[in-house]
């Protein structure tokens, strides 16, 4: 039976990059693609990821929207990163398919209230904020919840929107707070991981020479030397063999005003605090990059 997924997102070049890798695996069903603020406003990534759903050919997805800015701050994205669309080079005809009318949190909260007790996997793309206020909202949803695995954090390396914070904590600290702090089974893939994943002119002709219009876009999102953030989330449930990790303690920072966002994680077990997520330190790269693209190879 296929994994049941909920993709919470905000595309976002390397968002877009892992949809299209989650509907191109069987493995996974996708329930639903919530957008939130964070790489660009939620007008913005809202659209991108009905964009996305057309030029897969699965408009049967349904598209929510969600937060419009993080819990107690102003939005701060990266149109820096990923341009004024998004989706950097990649560029999408105006989709015609509508999000649905619910707000994401509601059909978060929704389909976890109906679903069976951990049947269902969040992965979290972006900021945390549609998740950490189903949460408030609902706090029974967490039953449902089989594990939420998110890409965001740093340890061992630098941030790369502070000194000490990665950029999907950084702009919902407090959402990432209250969200380590859930019970919810969590596996974190950090900067650890993902920054020194990047992609090669080797592994982008692989992907245009698959003739098709999920790889020609997927090479279109992918410039040489970008790190595989997001798709890493994907990857890890397709093929955790891929993957290497730990149970820690991780806390969020939200009050310092150098150290916000700053991810601590408790390597030695000296806070005292208990486990409350599997922290990823290694993945194989080649591994990971075969998956890529015999899995885009699969779309139109």
């Amino acid at each position: 039976m296929p994994r049941r997924i909920i993709i919470d997102t905000d595309p976002g070049i390397d968002d877009a990059v892992a949809i299209l890798l989650a509907f191109a695996s069987p493995e996974l069903e996708v329930l639903g693609l919530v957008a939130v603020a964070g790489n660009l406003p939620l007008s913005i990534t809202e659209r991108n990821a009905r964009g996305l759903v057309e030029l897969a050919g699965r408009t049967d997805i349904p598209v929510f929207a969600g937060c419009p800015r993080p819990m107690g701050r102003r939005l701060i994205s990266a149109e820096h990163v990923h341009g004024g669309s998004g989706l950097g080079g990649l560029v999408l005809p105006p989709p015609t398919v509508p999000s649905r009318p619910e707000h994401g949190v509601d059909f978060l909260i929704a389909r976890l209230r109906a679903a069976d007790p951990n049947s269902v996997t969040l992965c979290a793309l972006g900021p945390l904020t549609n998740i950490a206020v189903a949460l408030v909202m609902a706090p029974e949803i967490t039953a449902a919840i089989g594990e939420l695995v998110l890409m965001g954090g740093a340890s061992r390396v630098p941030g790369n929107m502070t000194p000490t914070a990665e950029f999907n904590i950084y702009v919902d600290p407090h959402a990432a707070a209250l969200v380590l702090d859930s019970g919810v089974p969590i596996t974190m893939i950090t900067l650890d991981v993902t920054a020194e994943l990047r992609c090669t002119p080797e592994h982008l002709a692989l992907l245009r020479q698959l003739a098709t219009r999920c790889g020609a876009a997927a090479a279109s999102l992918i410039g040489p030397g970008m790190a595989m953030h997001d798709p890493c989330v994907i990857a890890y449930l397709i093929a955790p063999e891929l993957f290497q990790g730990r149970q820690v303690n991780v806390a969020v920072e939200t009050q310092s005003p150098l150290a916000t966002g700053m991810t601590v994680v408790d390597w030695r077990g000296v806070s005292g605090r208990p486990t409350n997520a599997r922290f990823i330190e290694a993945v194989d790269g080649d591994g990971f990059f075969r998956l890529l693209t015999e899995r885009i190879a699969r779309l139109p």
